[in-house]
């Protein structure tokens, strides 16, 4: 059953790809660009897509999803592909959504956690794999205005522009750490690997090896990551309640939160605030109006790093590039 709102599906779907084309993947993947305005303007593809459910209809997904079962070539061969598997696609699609496990994301929460006094028990909400959940070991180079600072000794090596901002000086005390997602991937399973690994787009060329080590370094040794919904009651409350005696507990969501509704959203938001925890944030200016103060969305770069709502930088996305506020 389609979904119902106020835009008809095949419309919403047709919308959402347009704008992928044209605003998210050039500069990114010119595949994934090519296919995205294919879909807009393919009546087939749209009515197909159109049946899914908002979060497993996204371009990210759809594309990974249709790797990963064989589809290759020009928009041609992909959609004539989609046609043909149209089930198969439907049914994969259904059971997966977006997650993100950028590594990268690790040098913008370093900054954040520069600021927090240790030891430091991490939680992190969306944590797919965990590769966000070990800063602590990953190496850094941070390029400022006049210089580059190198932090950590890890073979995982993470390139990220720093101005306006604090280098940070230390390694996060980090002595305990958790994640929870609604569909945990595990870093030792080659079919979590291969789904992770597979939602990097074609033509990201260093970030394909640079999710694929750290994958290695996350296998080595696994956190804990629990299957839930965090925004629901109790599942971020039982975890805290896991923690060691006299340790700062850290709750960061690293661009998970544009992947939920509004309403869970707006509980996970208000679920946060109630536990005795520090907050760190990635996330989109507009995504919601806990900015403290608020921010301008519409002249914000990027995304918005916070510490317990309170606005320290602004970021990519993706933690390419940090710029103190």
């Amino acid at each position: 059953m389609r979904e119902t709102g106020a835009m008809d599906p095949i419309a919403d779907v047709r919308d959402r790809y347009d704008r992928f084309a044209r605003e998210e993947a050039p500069g990114r993947s010119a595949l994934y660009a090519e296919w995205a305005a294919g879909v807009a303007g393919d009546e087939r593809i749209l009515e197909i897509l159109a049946g899914l459910s908002s979060p497993h209809r996204q371009p990210p997904v759809v594309f990974a999803v249709t790797r990963m079962l064989g589809a290759e070539g020009d928009y041609a061969a992909w959609a004539s592909f989609v046609v043909e598997n149209a089930d198969r696609v439907v049914a994969e699609c259904a059971a997966r959504t977006t997650q993100t496990n950028e590594p990268l994301r690790a040098a913008p929460l370093l900054v954040a956690l520069d600021r927090i006094r240790g030891p430091i028990a991490l939680i992190e909400v969306g944590a797919a794999a965990g590769l966000c959940l070990f800063p602590d070991r990953y190496a850094y180079r941070f390029r400022t205005e006049d210089q580059v600072a190198e932090l950590g000794e890890g073979s995982v090596v993470l390139d990220a522009e720093l101005t306006g901002a604090r280098v940070p000086r230390r390694m996060p005390d980090i002595v305990w750490r958790a994640g929870v997602d609604i569909e945990p991937r595990d870093a030792r399973d080659p079919s979590d690997r291969a789904w992770i690994s597979g939602l990097v787009w074609p033509g990201e060329t260093d970030r394909a090896l640079r999710v694929d080590a750290a994958l290695d370094a996350v296998a080595a040794d696994p956190p804990l990551i629990v299957r839930g919904d965090a925004s629901e009651p109790g599942v971020l409350a039982d975890l805290v309640a896991q923690v060691p005696d006299d340790t700062t507990v850290v709750i960061a969501t690293m661009g998970v939160l544009p992947h939920l509704r509004r309403d869970a959203r707006e509980r996970l938001i208000e679920t946060i605030r109630e536990l005795p925890a520090r907050w760190v944030a990635l996330d989109a200016p507009g995504l919601h109006d806990s900015w403290d103060p608020a921010v301008d969305a519409d002249a914000w770069e990027g995304f918005v790093l916070a510490l317990d709502g309170r606005p320290i930088a602004a970021a990519d996305p993706l933690g390419s590039w940090i710029h103190g506020v």
